[in-house]
């Protein structure tokens, strides 16, 4: 089976992805996590046609979710392979939401039925090569756009350390959730 092709997402997301974890770049982690899943990183300048011509599939990785594993990255590059389906990694929500309308704050909605969407994002050849420009560089808006596409986008809970960050604090726990065992 050819590698996958990957690509590490850091734009839209300001400084962040140059945050240090473990005193590395969370891009710079989210890149070496591709590589040990043995997806092959593919520059950011490539064009969007010569993605479509390798013929291969593609891992969306979020720099912001830099401490994904690879085994769960290759885990959904095969289940993409597998079923030819869209694929992306997704966490369960845990804070509470509540609806909002005309400025007015409403009901709590039901976490059971939330997901919120960590990375990869992987587009399976036949996918790839069904889509005339790169998704949005927002995993979130990129589901949504694949799935009004027409395409059957599957999910795959995410592991702890698989979750996505928004913050320095963010990064700081994240750093404590995978500080490794002495």
């Amino acid at each position: 089976m050819p590698r996958g092709l990957g690509l590490v997402l850091d734009e839209d997301r300001g400084a962040l992805p140059y945050t240090l974890v473990h005193g590395e770049a969370l891009v710079a982690c989210a890149a070496w996590a591709l590589g040990e899943a043995g997806i092959d990183l593919v520059d950011a300048s490539v064009p969007w046609s010569g993605l479509v011509e390798s013929g291969g599939d593609l891992v969306l990785h979020d720099a912001l979710c830099p401490t994904a594993p690879p085994a769960f990255l290759a885990a959904c590059l095969d289940r993409a392979r597998e079923t030819g389906h869209v694929v992306v990694g997704v966490r369960p929500v845990t804070d509470t939401v509540k609806v909002v309308a005309d400025g007015v704050v409403g009901p709590t909605l039901d976490r059971d039925g939330l997901l919120a969407i960590a990375s990869p994002l992987v587009l399976p050849a036949a996918v790839l090569a069904s889509l005339a420009q790169r998704p949005s560089p927002d995993l979130a808006r990129a589901v949504g756009d694949l799935a009004a596409a027409g395409h059957r986008v599957e999910t795959v809970e995410a592991p702890p350390e698989g979750r996505r960050v928004a913050s320095a604090e963010d990064v700081r726990l994240l750093e404590a959730l995978t500080r490794p065992l002495r």
